[in-house]
């Protein structure tokens, strides 16, 4: 079984940045693909970005690339997602979620079999 807990959200304006941290518990942490989804209000939740166990492959929405890295510490059991030159529409809740099977990174929420229970991010105008 694994525990992930996000930390790391709040509120910043249009253009800054945060870096949100997602610890997990369990010996299985280093085997798993990790992955950042995020929901806002009246919305689906929404890939983010997605990474595999040996951080050799990573994946990230259209959305967000070239502003929003994932990145993993095995040695630490947690998981990592820099964001920068944030937007209004960024303004989510933010949940991390493994996949046991460490597959190949998906944008699927019904491929991960445990979550955290999220962090906000807003991003005023």
């Amino acid at each position: 079984q694994v525990q992930l807990v996000e930390s790391g959200g709040g509120l910043v304006q249009a253009g800054g940045s945060l870096r949100l941290s997602c610890a997990a518990s369990g010996r299985t942490f280093s085997r798993c693909t990790m992955a950042w989804f995020r929901q806002a209000p009246g919305k689906e939740r929404e890939f983010v970005a997605a990474i595999m166990w040996n951080a050799g492959i990573s994946s990230h929405a259209d959305s967000v690339k070239g502003r929003f890295t994932i990145s993993r510490d095995n040695a630490k059991n947690t998981m990592y997602l820099q964001m920068n030159s944030l937007k209004p529409e960024d303004t989510a809740i933010y949940y991390c979620a493994a996949d046991l099977r460490g597959a190949t990174p998906r944008a699927t929420p019904s491929r991960y079999d445990y979550w955290g229970q999220g962090t906000q991010v807003t991003v005023s105008s």
